[in-house]
């Protein structure tokens, strides 16, 4: 009864460091599909399921996702087309002010694309260990932004490893 208290030292073996390093896959990146893009932001996401996440998420629960955000999308883009064009006819005379209705409505189509992506983590990518997020990249050929879906993978906690 004794030595239940006591603590003993361990042998002085070295770990590898590569034990306690957690590699996690590089995100997958998903770009816009559409013909139309309005301030980065393109009309439709492609819905073809990504090699990469196989075994992480079933095909279907990735096409569901992608559907919900490419209605938003769908749903948002002819008015964001009308404004447009009616701020370019009047831009002249405006000093472009009549532009700012575009600005605020592709703003608003981000936050409702964001909130679904949102709901969408809490209620299952986050428990596969997959976190979607919008992010704007700079696009491969030439120096605009565009925004993609970027789907990151969260390094899984290793709780068998001492601190």
């Amino acid at each position: 009864m004794a030595d239940f208290d006591t603590i003993y030292q361990e042998d002085d073996a070295e770990v590898p460091l590569e034990e306690f390093i957690i590699t996690v896959p590089d995100p997958v990146v998903i770009r816009g599909a559409g013909n139309v893009t309005i301030f980065g932001l393109s009309n439709k996401f492609d819905t073809e399921f990504p090699s990469s996440l196989s075994a992480k998420v079933a095909p279907e629960e990735y096409k569901a996702t992608m559907l919900r955000i490419n209605s938003v999308l769908r749903k948002a883009l002819p008015v964001n087309v009308k404004w447009l064009f009616c701020g370019c006819v009047c831009c002249c005379c405006t000093l472009g002010c009549s532009l700012w209705p575009v600005v605020c409505l592709s703003k608003r189509t981000r936050h409702s694309i964001e909130k679904v992506i949102e709901w969408e983590n809490n209620h299952l990518y986050r428990k596969l260990g997959l976190n979607w997020r919008l992010s704007k990249q700079r696009c491969d050929s030439s120096s605009m932004m565009e925004y993609v879906l970027m789907i990151e993978f969260i390094p899984k906690i290793p709780i068998f490893r001492p601190d």
